[in-house]
């Protein structure tokens, strides 16, 4: 049996025992350095905001961040910008694209809001390669249902671009968080390709339905199971044979570089589900490689 890494330079180790070319990641933020900065200041204060300090772990200059990931085998990852508010989409989805192009390794990532301008903005996006889109219900503060998205939503299910959601209602609630607008939004774009960040805690049961349901829908495992979060959220264990089952649909996310804890906890917080190799094989690459066309 193979072992759970013990710390992020045993994470090679891990991967290629178990059979595999390296990770996928679908949920890495790399922000422009402003924004970048009051995230972390934000995630600073989190005692006030969530009742639990969030030491961000990596919160180092951007050729560190990519060395770290490089040094862990992470093959392929996200940037996955995304906008608090009106009139910052366009231009973060320029900087994501000019850091792809000067980083291969980097899943093309985008984002919008909804505005009159979206159409046009995640139009352009598509026809420069995006391949990922980010949106963010609570930080967003907005109605994924809102009539100003439904071209946007209607392209993407066109073109089958996934969409990493944040729509949990973890570790804040919002105004429209939770599972009953992203139900309504899938039953108006049922081909949607969504991604449910953090398997929508704390309403993983919920979004584990959505995902049965619907054909495109994934979830991604940023923060799910780790000490921290099963403290604050915890998941169920009678749900395991629902997330067994949900293999070929469940994408590794860890929320890199911002997370309270070392890269290599996520995989050992997965590991220690029990849900078998080939449930992690197919979390940990299998599914990411198929999803963004990533060869071995």
């Amino acid at each position: 049996m193979v072992a759970p890494p013990a710390d992020d330079a045993d994470v090679p180790r891990y991967w290629r025992e178990l059979g595999l070319p390296g990770l996928v990641d679908v949920h890495v933020h790399f922000l422009p350095e402003r924004v970048q900065e009051k995230v972390w200041a934000f995630f600073g204060q989190a005692e006030a905001h969530y009742g639990a300090a969030w030491p961000v772990t990596y919160a180092a200059p951007v050729d560190e961040r990519l060395a770290v990931l490089d040094r862990m085998g992470v093959r392929a990852f996200s940037t996955l910008p995304y906008a608090h508010k009106p009139g910052m989409a366009a231009w973060l989805n320029d900087w994501s694209a000019e850091f792809a192009d000067a980083h291969p390794q980097v899943l093309r990532s985008a984002t919008f809001h909804p505005e009159p301008e979206a159409p046009a903005y995640v139009a352009e996006a598509l026809e420069r390669g995006a391949q990922v889109f980010k949106v963010h219900v609570q930080v967003g503060g907005f109605d994924p249902r809102d009539p100003l998205l439904d071209p946007v939503w209607g392209r993407l299910a066109e073109t089958g671009t996934p969409v990493v959601i944040h729509c949990g209602s973890g570790p804040l609630a919002g105004e429209h968080t939770g599972p009953r607008p992203m139900a309504g939004l899938l039953d108006r774009h049922p081909r949607l390709q969504l991604v449910i960040a953090h398997l929508g805690m704390p309403e993983y049961r919920e979004f584990l339905d959505l995902a049965e349901r619907f054909e495109r829908v994934h979830l991604d495992t940023t923060m799910f199971a780790t000490d921290f979060t099963e403290r604050l959220m915890p998941f169920d264990r009678a749900d395991l044979p629902r997330l067994a089952a949900l293999r070929d649909k469940v994408l590794l996310g860890t929320d890199f570089p911002a997370i309270p804890y070392a890269y290599a906890h996520q995989l050992a917080a997965l590991h220690r589900l029990g849900l078998g190799e080939d449930w992690l094989r197919a979390v940990l690459w299998h599914n990411g490689a198929r999803l963004f066309t990533i060869r071995a």
